[in-house]
Order: structure tokens, then C-alpha cells, then sequence
């Protein structure tokens, strides 16, 4: 289970004596920059930087030809111990329907949910900082409740009269930079002309031109609430209602991986997550800045492996029983057990043992989504010094370019699709009561130091 470490995080200031500020004329660099620590994050493991074969273990399904064996080296980093529960996803959500109520309240004219000061008068109020101390209290505050009607579903769509929040308006808005683009030679400054050059392609893939650095600030906008109806639409003729109605709400599930969270989805939590540490650590007045994101899948199998070159599996050996008989991971065993293994659909994160690294559940429970867009042949292409492959399609183009790489396996996969080497995709738009996710943060300096 996720250890229970508070990271604190601190600077120390280191001064030189006897330099000055003009150094006496020497080359000694800029003066009082802050000593860097980093402590692990919470609830994060450290991987560290090394190498491996890409690829795979044992034997590969015939003719598939997608995952060839290849040598490449991975930077350090930091992965969630496990994958990201529904009650952390949770947090997400809720996050942002506060911010739309308190931009709500602010637009229908309720004083105190932005932020006041001279630095935000020359801001329209949709762009002003919420101001979050403000109390949100429809109950007790009528012009509040008033104002919030428009938040929860119409009593036409309520169920047994239960005012609850429409789910479809929990739209959150994100940027971010997509530096593959700004680091193209036709994309850069032309210090000549004084101009920048070439064009660029938006979140939703169109063409525009590069006038100036926002063409390279990407935006998009996705619905959080995740899509609980998948428990029924992924399987015909099969009873999954209280799935449905239950597993990402009730407290009992609170611990189980999120599902019904497409790739977009994903994304999104990654940008959230990153402002939401960021903008706590501003307020520390700390100078710390941190960039969570989702894991290559280059990423995900060197992590899978835990450190073990020729393994099949995360846990090591062969097998996917250990000495006792029992199995190692929530899959679909024999000819459909489901229930052999433990758990019939998703069981709570952290219940089987975790790889040498200290990651669970890296095969079954649920697949994970990487930020990797999947192509048959990326293993030829890709560099083998941290190898990446992403793709922005366009809502326009075919299917076949929105396919993003998913590993692990789930609960309701063979044994095959448990081995770290295996590859396997799901479209970027599509939401499954199988696949979840986890987040890696970029490790700063040299492991080795």
C-alpha cells in the first residue's frame, strides 16, 4: 500500500565568503542560489536511471512483429506506487466542480469568489484566480442556492428526486506546452527576420501559423466525471448494474483503481495534478517545480521489470503462481476463472505483492494508459536514449491514428497480456471498466549522485 511518508520540502541558502558580489573577478556563477534537496514523494517509487532489452522475455505471438528486442537507456524518475484510485480521482473531480461553482457564483454577482488586488484588475473575471477560502454554502445562503440551480440536474432527470450535480458539465480547461513542436527548425525565432516562422497544430489539430510563442501553448478542454456506464456497455448480456451505479461513489471502492477514464481524461489529471503541487508549493514560497505526467511506455516496461533484465514477469520467474500455488496478480486464469485469483473484477490496489521497485499491481488489476501513441513499428524508429512517440490526432482523422498504448493487462485478460513486454492499444476517445492509469514525475539531476 502507498507509504505513509509527508514529504517536506525545504531550501538552504549557501553563501561563499570572501567572493563579493563581483566575485573578485573570477568565474564563480550567479551567488545565493538556493541548495537543491528533493525527499521522495508521496506515495511515489524512485526508479532509477539504467538500461535494458526492449522487448520480449519468452515467446512473442506468431508474426505479431510489434514489440522486436532492442537495447535503450531510461532517465531516472518517479512512478505512483500504484495505480490511481477512485478516491484520488475523486479529488479531481471535485476540484473542479468547486471551481465552476465559484466561478458560477461569481458570474451571477456573489461577491468574495475571486481573487481581489491590483494585479487582477486589468483581468476579465473569467480569467481572475478564484479566491478558494471563500465558503460555499447553498444551504444556508439563498442567493447562493439561487444562483447554483444551474449546476445540478433538472428535476426532470432526477432520480427518486436526488439533487445531484449534472456530471456533463464538469468540463475542466488545461494547457500545455508542447515543446516537440517549438523545438522544430522550421518553428524556431529567426533572430534575422526577427520573426518566427512556420506553422504549428493545435490540441484539436488544425493548422495555424506561428506568429509567436502561444502557438506552441496548446488547449483543450475534457469532461472529468468518469464513464460509469461502461460496466454495461463493455459486456453483452452479462449483469454489471451495481458496478455501475457503485464503484467509482460508494466508499466501499474507494481504494480500487479508477476506470471509465479515457486517455484525454488521464492526460488532464496529470495537468491538474501538477498545478495543484506547484501552486502549493508558490505559496510556501518555495522555488521547487515539479511536471507529472503519464508514463512512456518505454517508461512503463523498464519500471515493470523492477530492475530484472530477463524477466517475464514484474515478480520475476516464469510463473504466474508462486510456491504455494496461489496467484500473483488479478487476471483471467484458466479458462475463465475469473474468481481463482482473488478478485473477480478489480481488486484493492496493493493487494498482490509489488516488483522489486516497489510498484503493485504493474500486471493485472486494470491496464495502463501511456502517453505513447501506438504504431507496430515505433521500436525501429524511436531513438534508444529515452525513446518517446506521441501523436496529436485530429478529431477528422481515421481511428487508427488515435491508438495509445496500454500495458499491464487487466482483470479480464489471459495470461499473455500480463507479461511486461506485451503491447497492446485502446483509442484515445474510449473509456473501459479495464483500463486506469498512474502518473510518473520527472526525477531532477543524476541518480548516481
Amino acid at each position: 500500500m502507498k507509504r505513509l511518508i509527508t514529504p517536506v520540502m525545504f531550501s538552504t541558502v549557501l553563501f561563499f565568503s570572501g567572493c563579493g558580489g563581483s566575485g573578485n573577478g573570477e568565474l564563480v556563477g550567479v551567488q545565493g542560489r538556493a541548495k537543491y534537496f528533493e525527499p521522495q514523494p508521496y506515495g511515489m517509487a524512485f526508479i532509477p536511471q539504467g538500461h535494458y532489452t526492449l522487448g520480449p522475455s519468452d515467446e512473442d505471438i506468431a508474426w505479431s512483429q510489434n514489440a522486436l528486442s532492442k537495447t535503450i537507456t531510461v532517465d531516472a524518475f518517479y512512478m505512483d506506487e500504484t495505480e490511481i484510485t477512485n478516491n484520488e480521482y475523486r479529488q479531481f473531480v471535485y476540484w473542479v466542480r468547486d471551481s465552476i461553482m465559484r466561478r458560477t457564483l461569481a458570474k451571477e454577482g456573489v461577491d468574495g469568489f475571486l481573487k481581489e488586488g491590483e494585479a487582477y484588475e486589468s483581468l476579465d473575471d473569467d480569467k481572475r484566480p478564484l479566491n478558494w477560502n471563500a465558503k460555499i454554502n447553498p444551504q444556508k445562503d439563498e442567493t447562493q442556492k439561487e444562483a447554483l440551480e444551474q449546476i445540478y440536474l433538472p428535476e426532470n432527470e432526477r432520480f427518486f428526486g436526488h439533487k445531484d450535480v449534472d456530471t456533463r458539465k464538469l468540463m475542466y480547461d488545461y494547457y500545455w506546452v508542447d515543446m516537440k513542436q517549438a523545438a522544430k527548425p522550421g518553428n524556431r525565432y529567426d533572430f534575422d527576420k526577427k520573426q518566427y516562422n512556420g506553422f504549428a497544430f493545435n490540441a484539436q489539430g488544425e493548422r495555424i501559423e506561428v506568429k509567436d510563442r502561444s502557438a506552441f501553448v496548446l488547449h483543450d478542454q475534457v469532461q472529468v466525471y468518469p464513464d460509469t456506464l461502461c460496466w454495461v456497455s463493455d459486456f453483452s448480456y452479462s449483469y454489471n448494474e451495481p458496478f455501475a451505479t457503485m464503484y467509482f461513489w460508494h466508499v466501499a471502492y474507494d481504494n480500487y483503481p479508477v476506470v471509465g477514464v479515457n486517455w484525454k481524461q488521464a492526460r488532464a489529471f496529470c495537468v491538474w495534478r501538477t498545478q495543484l503541487l506547484n501552486e502549493a508549493l508558490a505559496a510556501n514560497k518555495d522555488p521547487l517545480v515539479h511536471n507529472y505526467r503519464l508514463p512512456t511506455e518505454y517508461e512503463w516496461e523498464y519500471a515493470a521489470r523492477g530492475g530484472l533484465e530477463n524477466s517475464k514477469y514484474p515478480w520475476g520467474g516464469p510463473y504466474t503462481r508462486n510456491s504455494e500455488g496461489c496467484f500473483l496478480a488479478n487476471f483471467k486464469p484458466l479458462r475463465g476463472n475469473y474468481a481463482d485469483d482473488g478478485a473477480a473484477r478489480t481488486a484493492r490496489v496493493g493487494t498482490y505483492q509489488p516488483n522489486e521497485w516497489g510498484l503493485y499491481d504493474m500486471s493485472g488489476n486494470v491496464a495502463e494508459w501511456t502517453s505513447s501513441a501506438y504504431d507496430e513499428s515505433s521500436y525501429r524508429f524511436t531513438h534508444d536514449f529515452n525513446p518517446d512517440y506521441q501523436y496529436n490526432a485530429r478529431k477528422d482523422e481515421p481511428a487508427v491514428m488515435k491508438r495509445k498504448v496500454i500495458r499491464g493487462g487487466s482483470w479480464k485478460d489471459i495470461e499473455y497480456y500480463l507479461r511486461v513486454s506485451t503491447r497492446a492499444y485502446e483509442y484515445q476517445d474510449t473509456a473501459t471498466s479495464y483500463i486506469g492509469f498512474r502518473c510518473v514525475r520527472d526525477y531532477l539531476g543524476n541518480s548516481i549522485q
